[in-house]
């Protein structure tokens, strides 16, 4: 099973999110062709609500925390509540550039 498989069905089992998607941007970065190393993760879902951002990446991270030991080298968390997700339109930040050789 391959990694971005891995993090959709940790979080889907653990959480049940109103939406949830998770990009492999590895293919943005100077990474060999095929990597699972650099994601974005947009997760909506009630039990963030009343959690401040850290709590809630603190969340995620924990349910990843096998694939963060190691596996993955970026993550970029989208943790919203389903009433921030509607207010957003359901739009997320685009991920930064990599600072480590990145492409251009």
């Amino acid at each position: 099973m391959n990694i971005q498989t891995q993090i959709e069905q940790k979080i889907q089992q653990a959480m049940q999110p109103d939406f949830l998607e998770v990009v492999n941007e590895s293919h943005m970065h100077n990474v060999p062709p095929g990597s699972e190393s650099h994601f974005k993760v947009t997760v909506v879902s009630e039990q963030f609500n009343g959690k401040m951002l850290i709590a809630r990446h603190r969340q995620i991270n924990g349910i990843l925390a096998d694939e963060l030991n190691g596996k993955i080298h970026a993550l970029a968390l989208h943790t919203l509540t389903l009433e921030e997700h509607f207010a957003r339109g359901g739009k997320v930040a685009e991920s930064p550039l990599c600072m480590g050789g990145g492409k251009a």
